[in-house]
Parts: structure tokens; C-alpha cells; sequence
């Protein structure tokens, strides 16, 4: 029956709303976060400029610089620089260098030659590009910015944090609201000849706090008790502590962290699979469940930030710590065969650079890894040295997606589990690196090769190294090299052999050509031939490498595995491999044994994905006397550590639970160069570029950062008090959840590209607050937002105020925003009484419609959960990159691919097709009607009142005699009752599920 009239249905819907209008306008008209608007006199600022007189000082960042970006820098940028000439940086444009601005005379400036000229050949911007010349006011404001003195300034955002005094400018006598902010938004409206809203109405005002802190709609009992409490205030002290003890509980829900977790799974662009075509499963949801708790336990952003940008350099660094840097790991994972896992781990970088630059700084810093950004004064060297912090850790776009650890369920064990295991790996570095000091200070002899030969293609020799000349050498392939005695007693002076060093080396020379694909000795046997070309075998008792760059185990090629030694699956430059023999070879006693020669025997079978081969393209081998290896390795310190890595490495193995990808960086031994990519080609590198932050992001701080040389250092800068955007960036971001637009609209974007604060007092006083007063906490910084007076405003908007402020962006009414993707499916679950309390977890899959999950490279399938995991939030569906939850896409969300930060509110016809014909929201109407039924308190109670007790809980408004005659109406003409029985009082629960359905997708139901 639902489905025979679902068109009904649709049809009440758009006739009751039919455009879904938001903050009072049609999203669909909002440009979308790639494509900000560059147009001087679109942005906020600029208009405010329009309020000032000829004698007021010009602003260079709000006045002039969107003029320059949007008509100059185009041709005279950070890409193309015609004629020499870049409008980026003030050096290329005033004196001493510059030659186009000649500050305090604007009659000598070539700048206002060229842009006033009716010369079409020599006029600027060029006719052909720009048919119109600049307006009159452009030119009137370039003028006087060059009478004034041509002041140049750093990008507005970089600017030092303005505390605000406690009276704002322009703030009127008459008070309004309780806070500096109030007073901030006040100033403005007056200054534009605006007035506040009145109060919203408490249960608006309820309902918006709740989806803000929680996510879900307060309840029916919540909603009493509020407006009961109210009734029984008696002044206004009383009424404002009525406000407040409505937020300390929603602030102290567990809840609270769900909500707040599923705002940063965007930026961390989450999922549940590991993207591309294959895009099979990870297990990431230990992560989901550390934001979760970090937002509950309202942990300071600054620390919140070292944790997942550098939980792992951390010193005495805890489990929590290490399962935050999983933050990266949500780079995706390229494991199609054949693929180059190179270019993909070159991509996992890119996009974890990228990802800190727009999370953090709101800079669009993935322009510069091609070339000088286009609008900022950031250099194309300084992207990669950005990048060279992130460079030196171990994954390397492996399918096991090492370095991982592994998680159990049962949190109480987790901290001496991770611990457990950080110890068993730490152990294995400890015990390498006491064998490779000892070798490293011990001489080495060239061992020159008497004879070599492979199973396939060809080699040569290359002074004392050998190197492939030409054919395949495929997985399996079989290298021999052999060693006369008498080369051996000629280049060993002590006429012993204690042991064999082997250096695998790039076949190109060039470290500008490195990494080269991986070079690997699977296994290697070494023995004495005879004069009758018997063979003897060599015991080796330990094996040692420069740097543990991976999972294995260097004495792997003892045991024929194919990870053996040498570096995998690329190698970045030359690696060492050290085989210590059992016991001391003595040359003479060979000789008298008749040996002629000493042969080595290597395989490489490891492949990377596609069954790529690792070959050996270029190594050489040499030899030892000394003995310390083998008293190192007869030594109580060497039998200790041993015992103990045994031990760790025997227990950790037993530890149970999800894998979840962590960050941990390379032994500095084996620390990658990183080197400018010319033109953004990774495969065309030139110089070896050092860490370093940019210096536009330094510029005008009273502390210059000398050393910022790895990402624990990266992350205490950005939340430095020498760091203004930061705090900029994350209060904007959290007002922008609250208001539904930021004061910087273009969230993902505070340089030159992006749209101006509309209130940039307001956005310093949110930053000074929650940075400095609020001491990074989010938890005290949202209660002072909700209580508000701004908030507070009802979200009502009369004609006259649509057409002053259709968008809102002045702040005359209170907030009224469409909800999230997922906060429309928890509101169904939530009236409906269907909603699981579980906190935390694996990701679930709930009901979906058939067809939509389909995997090409497995049999994983969607299994729809049962029971209460049917039933979970939002933020716990099941995330498949190339598949995500369709119900969520329709309502914006991103795939996450990449990090989303923000989402841009959409109306689609598709959005009402979601909610009305999901099996989600018809199992939510069906439970809404028996929820009603079961509070019947009699058959005398009427539709009417069963469906305005629907419209409360789900609205938790009243319906209006409209809303309540139109319902009533709908029901009327779905209910079928046999004539006989027309004045049956009976509920016809099919057709109140449609009504119920309906409500689900009113206006009212959809925003908050």
C-alpha cells in the first residue's frame, strides 16, 4: 500500500515546499568550494567598501587585492608572469624592485597608465580578455591606495589574531545580547540598518541546539520539561540558567562525540575500504572510534592535533596516540596489479599535504605542487618542502598496508596490546641496529667476482660491482657468483673470513633517478667448492641490514621467503645486507682441504603486485676478518635482547582485532631525499629540497620557527600562537556547523582565491575565545556559542529581511539549515524509537536497495546487519569508496576520496524519492504509527490528535491548522474502510505510515 501511493505523497511534499528554501535561499545558486567568486564587488568586504568615504585609508587585502586577483593575476601571477611582471608579491610591484607602482604618486605608476588608457593595443586588462575596463570605482580605489602610499599587506588571514576590545566598532547604546559577540553583530546590522530577530521560540531554539550538539532531536520528555521550566522562571537570571542546563547535558552525552567525530570523518576523508578500482576492505574503525572519544572527552584541538598529524614521535607515546595518526592512513591504497606502487605512495603523499594545508590553514596548497600558486605568494619549491616532512614513513602503497597494528575490541586491553606490539617492534629495531653498529665499525675488503653468471638475461661488470646487461629476469631467477681462494687470500690481509657484506644498488647512479623498482634477495646460500666442484655448505648464523624499512625479517633469505633483504617495492638507494658466519673461515686450512673457491648463490622471487619482479640489477660483495660480529653475537647483551624480542614478538602475535593502518616513520638511516618534481611530474625530479614551512605563513611573526623539520614540529606550529589561522580556520569551521555558512564562506580557501570574512572582528574575537579563553576546548566554545543571542534569534525571515539578506550572512535571524545526510536518517530512527544507543564499534550495513553494492574483484557483498546494528547512526554505515551509502550522497555527502571540507547544501527531487521510498524511512513510518498506537490512551482518540502527536516528535513543533487539516485530509483519502463500517474508529495503519512518512519529509522535519 505505501508504494501505491508514494506519488501522492511526493506531490504533498513540494506543494507544502517545494523549493526546501534554506537560510532563505535556493543552495543550488551557491557556487560550489572549487569555484569561489573572484568579482571585487561580489565579496562582503568589497561591499562594505562601498560604505566608506574618499577619505578613508584603502584596505589593500579587502580592497585591492580581489581587484588585482580578479583581473591581473591571471596573466601576471604565480603561473604565468607576462612580461616579467607578478601582482603576487608586493617585490615585484614597488620600488626597489618593482616598476609598475610608484607609491604617493599614482600619476607616475605605469599600473594607472595602463589601466586607463583608451589605447585598446596597450590597455590592461587586455580588451580581448577583459572586453570592459575596470569600473570607476576600481580605479578610483587603486588611485588612492597608491596616494596613500601603495601599503602592501600579507594575505588578511595571515595577519596576527586582533583581539577585540569590549566595545566593538560601530556597536550602538542600545545593548543587545549578553556576550562580545552579540555586540560584534550588532555593530554590523546597525552599520547596514538592520535590526536583530526577536527570540526564537524555545522549542526552535531546542530543536536547532540539539542536531547541533548531538545530532539528534531533543526528546519528547526533554522538550516538557524545558518549556515547563520556563513557565516557572521568574526573571530573566532564571530564564537564562533554564537556557544553560539545557546545554550541559547534551554538551556531557556520549553522543556528542558522534556528532562532532562525523564532522572530521569528512576532513579526514574516512572510509571503511581502501579506494581505486579493487577498493577492498580496511579496518579504519578504531579510528573513528578515538574521535569519538577525544570529542566526549573534549580534548584541546592543539592536542587533538598533534595526535593525528604525529601521534607516533610523541615521546612515551601511548596507544591512543599511535591509533590517531591513522588520521593519514585514510590516503587510499592502490592494489591493482601492475600498478607502480611508487606513483600511488607519491599520491598518498600529495594528498596528505594537501589534506594538512586545507584542514588546518584553509589554503588551497595543492596548487603549488605544479608550479608557483596562481594567487598566493607561495613558491613552487616550498610545496616539497612541505612535503619533505611526510616523506620518511614506512607504507609504501602496500596491500597489507603496513605498518598496521592490531586493535582488540575489548578497550580495556588496548593500551597494553598496542604497547605489547610497539615494544616486539621496537625490539627487532633494537637488536638490528646493535648488529649493524658493530658492522658498520669493522674495515671491509672488495671481494672482485672470479666468475657470475644468472638463470636469465644478462650481466656485466661494472668496476667491482655487477650489474644486469640487457634480458628479463623474472620472480625465481638465480644468481651464482664465484670468489677464487686466491682472490680472497689476497683481499683478506687476516687470511679469514668472518663475514659476507653485500651492497644491492639502483642500476642508474643518478639519485635524482632514484627510487628504482624494488631490488630483493630472497635467499642466499653461500658454500666452499672443491677441486672436484663439490660443495660444502657455509652456515650463516645472522643476518644484519642497514635500515628495517619493512615487515620482514632480514634473516628471511636464510629461509627462501621472498621478502628476504634489500628494499621492497622500491628501492631508494643503495642497501646493505650483512651475513655473519657461524665460525671464522680459515683460508689456509681451506687451501689444505683442497676448496678453490667460494660461491654465493641469490634468488629474487618476491613480485610486487601484477607479478612485477624485483631483480637484482646491481650489487657488490664484500669481506671481513674481524671476528666482533661473532663475540656480538656469543654476548649476554645479545642473548638478552634476543630472549626479550622472541618473547614480544611470540606474545604479540596472539593479540586479536582489527588492523588498523598507523603512520610510523623510516629509521633515519634510511631516510628518503626528497626532491622538487619539475612541473608536478614525479617522475622528473630536480633538487633535494629541506623541510621548511612558507615563508608567507611567517611573515610579521614576532618568532620566526628555525627548525621545522619533521611533522611533530609541523604540528606545534600550527597550533602555535605564531600561527593566526589555525584558530581562524577551526572557529570558522565550527560557526559554519552552527550557522550553516561560515564568516569565510569558502572554508576550504582563506588566501586570495577565497571569499572575505563578512565580520572579520567576529572571526578574530571567535579565534582570540577559543584559542586563548576557551584554551583550545571545544566543548565551553560551543556552549557560548548556542546561548548566544545571535543563536538565538528565531529563524522566521520576513519579506523585507529576505531581500536585505537573503543568505543570511549579516546575521539578522537565527540559523535555519538542512540537516545532514546523516542527522535525516538518525531524526527517523530517533522518533521512531528504533535507535541504538551502542557508542563505538565496527561499521555496520544497514538496509539499502538491492542492486547498489557491487564488487568486481571479490565476493564481498552487502550484508544487511540484524538487530540493533540495523539500526545504528549515521556515522557507523558501512563506507566503500566506489559504493558509498546512497541515501547519504543524495543528501551531499562526500565520497571521500579526498578530504571534503565543506559540504555544499543541495535540493533535488531525488532527496524526497530517498526518504520516501528507502526501506530505512518506511520501516521509521511504520514504527512511528505503532509508537503512536501504543500511547493511545483510548479508542476515543482521534486521527487528529494521533497525527499532530506524530508532527511533535518529529518537528517538535505543534502543526498549524494548515498542516493539520492537509494530513488529516491525506489520511482521509488513503484510508480504506468497507462502507458498512464508515464510522469505524478504527486506525488504518498503512495509511497513517504514509502521513507519518510525509511528516518525515516536511521542511520542518528536514532542517533545524
Amino acid at each position: 500500500m505505501l508504494s501505491r501511493f508514494t506519488a501522492l505523497a511526493v506531490a504533498f511534499v513540494l506543494l507544502a515546499d517545494p523549493c526546501q528554501v534554506i537560510d532563505g535561499s535556493c543552495p543550488a545558486n551557491e557556487p560550489t568550494a572549487n569555484e569561489p567568486t573572484l568579482d571585487a564587488s561580489n565579496s562582503p568586504a568589497a561591499t562594505s567598501s562601498t560604505l566608506t568615504n574618499a577619505d578613508d585609508r584603502v584596505d589593500f587585502n579587502s580592497q585591492i587585492r580581489p581587484i588585482l586577483v580578479a583581473n591581473c593575476t591571471s596573466c601576471h601571477g604565480g603561473v604565468k608572469q607576462a612580461g616579467d611582471l607578478s601582482f603576487i608579491s608586493a617585490s615585484d610591484v614597488l620600488p626597489p624592485d618593482g616598476w609598475v607602482v610608484e607609491p604617493g604618486d599614482p600619476e607616475a605608476s605605469i599600473l594607472m597608465e595602463r589601466i586607463t588608457t583608451e589605447d585598446a593595443d596597450i590597455r590592461m586588462p587586455p580588451p580581448d580578455e577583459h572586453p570592459d575596463p575596470l569600473s570607476a570605482e576600481d580605479v578610483d580605489l587603486l588611485r588612492r591606495w597608491i596616494r596613500q602610499g601603495a601599503n602592501w599587506q600579507n594575505m588578511w588571514a595571515l595577519a596576527p589574531l586582533a583581539p577585540q576590545s569590549d566595545a566593538p566598532t560601530g556597536t550602538t547604546s542600545n545593548a543587545w545580547g549578553t556576550q562580545q559577540l552579540d555586540q560584534i553583530v550588532h555593530a554590523q546590522l546597525h552599520e547596514r540598518g538592520l535590526e536583530p530577530s526577536e527570540e526564537a521560540p524555545p522549542s526552535q531554539w531546542l530543536r536547532r541546539t540539539a542536531f547541533d550538539l548531538i545530532g539528534l532531536p531533543p526528546s519528547e520528555q526533554q522538550l516538557a520539561e524545558f518549556l515547563e521550566q520556563l513557565e516557572q522562571a521568574s526573571t530573566p537570571g532564571d530564564r537564562e540558567s533554564v537556557y544553560a542546563a539545557q546545554v550541559d547535558p547534551l554538551l556531557s552525552s556520549p553522543h556528542f562525540g558522534e556528532r562532532w567525530a562525523s564532522v572530521w570523518m569528512d576532513l579526514a576523508r574516512y572510509a571503511d575500504s581502501k579506494g581505486f578500482e579493487k577498493d577492498p576492505h580496511r579496518d579504519m574503525w578504531p579510528y573513528r572510534d578515538w574521535l569519538i572519544d577525544a570529542f566526549n572527552a573534549d580534548m584541546p584541538y592543539d592536542e587533538f592535533t598533534l595526535k593525528q598529524l604525529a601521534g607516533d614521535l610523541i615521546p612515551n607515546a601511548t596507544a591512543n596516540d599511535w591509533i590517531a595518526t591513522a588520521f593519514h592512513r585514510n590516503t587510499q591504497t592502490n592494489t591493482e596489479g601492475g600498478t607502480d606502487d611508487e606513483e600511488f605512495r607519491i599520491a598518498a603523499l600529495i594528498d596528505r599535504v594537501n589534506t594538512t594545508w586545507t584542514v588546518w590553514q584553509a589554503s588551497t596548497f595543492g596548487c603549488v605542487q605544479c608550479h608557483s600558486h596562481p594567487y598566493d605568494p607561495i613558491e613552487h619549491s616550498e610545496y616539497y618542502a612541505s612535503l619533505a616532512m611526510f616523506n620518511d614513513t614506512v607504507d609504501a602503497d602496500l596491500d597489507n598496508d603496513y605498518p598496521t597494528l592490531r586493535i582488540p575490541k575489548d578497550r580495556d586491553s588496548i593500551e597494553s596490546a598496542v604497547q605489547l606490539q610497539r615494544e616486539a617492534e621496537s625490539l627487532r629495531h633494537q637488536r638490528n641496529a646493535l648488529g649493524w653498529q658493530v658492522a658498520e665499525s669493522i674495515s671491509w675488503n672488495s671481494l672482485p667476482a672470479t666468475e657470475f653468471a644468472t638463470q636469465n638475461g644478462q650481466l656485466r661488470r661494472d668496476g667491482d660491482q655487477i650489474m644486469t646487461d640487457g634480458g628479463t629476469f623474472p620472480p625465481g631467477n638465480q644468481y651464482t657468483v664465484e670468489f677464487n681462494l686466491d682472490t680472497l687470500t689476497s683481499q683478506l690481509e687476516e687470511q679469514t673470513l668472518s663475514a659476507l657484506q653485500v651492497i644491492i644498488s639502483p642500476r642508474n647512479q643518478d639519485p635524482a633517478q632514484w627510487p628504482e623498482q624494488g631490488s630483493v634477495l630472497s635467499h642466499f646460500k653461500a658454500e666452499w667448492i672443491d677441486a672436484d666442484n663439490q660443495a660444502e655448505a657455509i652456515a650463516i648464523s645472522e643476518v644484519f641490514v642497514d635500515a628495517i624499512t619493512g615487515s620482514n625479517d632480514p634473516s628471511d633469505a636464510l629461509r627462501g621467503n621472498a621478502t628476504g633483504t634489500g628494499e621492497y617495492p622500491k628501492l631508494t638507494g643503495p642497501r646493505v645486507t650483512v651475513f655473519v658466519l657461524a665460525e671464522p673461515a680459515s683460508l689456509e686450512s681451506l687451501q689444505e682441504k683442497n676448496v678453490r673457491a667460494l660461491k654465493l648463490t641469490m634468488v629474487q622471487s618476491h613480485s610486487t603486485s601484477g607479478n612485477v619482479a624485483t631483480p637484482i640489477r646491481r650489487f657488490q660483495w664484500l669481506g671481513t676478518s674481524n671476528a666482533n660480529l661473532q663475540s656480538l653475537l656469543q654476548s649476554e647483551r645479545w642473548s638478552a635482547i634476543n630472549q626479550d624480542w622472541q618473547s614480544a614478538k611470540k606474545a604479540a602475535s596472539k593479540i586479536s582485532g582489527p588492523n588498523l593502518p598507523v603512520i610510523r616513520n623510516r629509521p633515519e638511516t634510511a631516510k628518503r631525499d626528497t626532491r622538487l618534481f619539475l612541473r608536478g611530474n614525479w617522475m622528473d625530479r630536480g633538487d633535494v629540497i629541506s623541510p621548511a614551512i612558507p615563508v608567507a605563513f611567517t611573515e610579521g611573526t614576532t618568532v620566526v620557527p628555525e627548525h621545522i623539520n619533521n611533522r611533530l614540529e609541523l604540528a606545534k606550529w600550527l597550533v602555535s600562537n605564531q600561527n593566526p589561522l589555525t584558530p581562524r580556520v577551526w572557529a570558522n569551521r565550527i560557526w559554519a556547523q552552527l550557522f550553516g555558512i561560515g564568516l569565510v564562506e569558502t572554508q576550504e580557501d582563506f588566501g586570495s582565491s577565497g571569499l572575505q570574512p563578512t565580520h572579520p572582528q567576529l572571526l578574530d574575537h571567535l579565534a582570540v575565545q577559543l584559542r586563548d579563553e576557551h584554551k583550545w576546548h571545544l566543548k565551553p566554545f560551543l556552549r557560548e556559542l548556542v546561548l548566544s543571542a545571535t543563536y538565538r534569534q528565531n529563524n522566521h525571515v520576513a519579506e523585507d529581511l529576505q531581500k536585505a539578506d537573503p543568505r543570511n550572512q549579516w546575521l539578522a535571524r537565527g540559523p535555519r539549515t538542512r540537516l545532514s545526510a546523516e542527522m535525516v536518517r538518525d531524526q527517523a530512527l530517533a522518533v521512531s524509537e528504533l535507535i541504538s544507543d551502542t557508542i563505538g564499534g565496527p561499521s555496520v550495513m544497514p538496509p539499502q536497495p538491492d542492486g547498489v553494492w557491487q564488487t568486481v574483484y571479490s565476493g564481498a557483498s552487502w550484508k544487511t546487519a540484524e538487530g540493533n546494528d540495523r539500526y545504528r547512526r549515521g556515522l557507523y554505515t558501512y563506507w566503500r569508496r566506489t559504493s558509498p551509502y546512497p541515501s547519504f550522497l543524495t543528501f551531499d555527502s562526500p565520497t571521500r576520496d579526498l578530504c571534503a571540507p565543506r559540504r555544499i547544501a543541495t535540493n533535488t527531487p531525488l532527496q524526497a524519492l530517498v526518504t520516501l521510498n528507502d526501506p530505512v524511512y518506511h520501516e521509521c513510518a511504520q514504527a512511528l504509527v505503532s509508537r503512536a498506537m501504543k500511547q493511545r490512551f483510548s479508542n476515543n482518540d482521534t486521527i487528529d490528535s494521533l497525527i499532530s502527536q506524530i508532527f511533535v516528535w518529529v518537528t517538535q513543533s505543534q502543526p498549524s491548522e494548515t498542516e493539520r487539516s492537509e494530513l488529516v485530509a491525506l489520511y482521509s483519502d488513503l484510508k480504506e474502510v468497507p462502507e458498512t463500517d464508515a464510522e469505524s474508529t478504527t486506525i488504518d495503519a498503512p495509511a497513517l505510515a504514509i502521513v507519518a512518512s510525509t511528516i518525515l519529509n516536511l521542511d520542518k522535519a528536514l532542517t533545524k
